[in-house]
């Protein structure tokens, strides 16, 4: 079972983002449907959603007005109101701010990210990403040309501009959820569009960094920028940007706390989520593994399941409510020097050579 692909025709971004509205409408209906609920189940009402997400768009209108009037064009083609396209961009944002709110946080799982960049090879990536399992049908593969010669490709979620992606500069970027105690509810840029630009705009690990920092953002997360020869995890929160680069061996794993030194006293998933130190702790044991030139070597060296081991790959408790439940929806690897994504749907227990999808 693979996932949807759309490739975008039109440039110019409020109707590439109508082009893009139009064809998939029902996929983004449905998705904002599964967010609504998910919002709803972790303590926000309706007029609280939608606060943020006008927020959120005002924000982005600022920093890259090009993207809000591709979420305009988006909000067009479907049907909707530009602040309901914003709310599934913002959605980490909302999250975020509920959190902030309430003190409420979602239950254990999400994304382990690792990259390898051998001595005379490429780099070599994989990625789980996990989420709550109503939303598994919301993944698209993207595909879109920003500028003359450029092309974006990105696995994400319908209505959602970006999140995990290559360009055909040579550059990509795997994508991790944080919590940082900083992180508020008077909402700033989403990180889904920071991906987003530094999937436009950047040909190396400086520049994506660079973007980063540009944004003033109220949610935390980890972008990890990939080229043939370099990469680094651009850890983003409200209380600054930080740059984790590779060991000396060429070794970068991340899961869903800060590296950063300066950032992680800050860290909330310490006490709330302390399965994502046990993740890494399972990278690192499996680097000759993660090391492997073939990309099912790699994702079957990323296997584990909890409770007694690192719930790397997960599946849901469906005794929970849904902002509780976890589900690896997809394993994903980058092939930054052909500009591709290959994508496996689900987790790496269910990976062989022919559930790949090549994007």
């Amino acid at each position: 079972m693979t996932f949807p692909v759309f490739s975008s025709r039109q440039t110019e971004p409020s109707a590439r983002g109508k082009e893009f509205g139009t064809h998939l409408r029902p996929r983004i209906l449905a998705n904002l449907s599964g967010y609504t609920d998910l919002f709803t189940a972790a303590g926000a009402s309706g007029t609280q959603v939608r606060g943020w997400a006008e927020r959120a768009l005002e924000r982005s209108a600022a920093w890259a007005p090009r993207l809000a009037d591709e979420i305009a064009g988006i909000a067009a083609g479907a049907g909707l109101e530009p602040w309901q396209v914003a709310a599934v961009n913002a959605r980490t944002e909302i999250l975020a701010a509920v959190d902030a709110t309430t003190g409420a946080i979602a239950g254990e799982g999400e994304c382990s990210t690792s990259v390898v960049l051998p001595d005379s090879a490429p780099a070599r990536t994989v990625q789980t990403w996990d989420w709550h399992d109503h939303l598994r049908d919301a993944p698209v593969l993207w595909e879109l040309e920003p500028r003359p010669g450029h092309v974006v490709r990105t696995f994400t979620e319908a209505g959602a501009l970006a999140k995990i992606g290559v360009n055909t500069a040579g550059l990509g970027v795997h994508f991790n959820i944080l919590r940082h105690r900083s992180d508020t509810a008077d909402v700033g840029v989403p990180v889904h569009l920071i991906a987003r630009r530094i999937l436009e705009e950047a040909a190396t690990v400086e520049e994506a960094a660079d973007i980063a920092r540009s944004a003033e953002v109220s949610a935390s997360t980890v972008i990890t920028a990939v080229t043939a020869s370099d990469a680094a995890s651009i850890e983003i929160s409200p209380a600054g940007v930080a740059v984790i680069p590779p060991r000396p061996d060429g070794v970068l794993l991340h899961c869903n706390h800060f590296l950063d030194p300066g950032l992680a006293p800050g860290e909330r998933h310490a006490s709330d989520r302390p399965g994502t130190y046990d993740r890494l702790r399972h990278l690192r044991a499996n680097v000759a593994g993660l090391s492997r030139e073939d990309l099912t070597a790699r994702a079957l060296s990323m296997l584990s399941h909890g409770p007694d081991y690192a719930p790397v790959c997960a599946h849901p408790d469906l005794t929970q409510p849904i902002n509780q439940r976890w589900e690896t929806v997809a394993t994903i690897g980058l092939d930054v020097t052909a500009g591709r994504l290959r994508v496996h749907r689900g987790g790496p227990c269910r990976v062989a050579a022919e559930t790949w999808q090549t994007f």
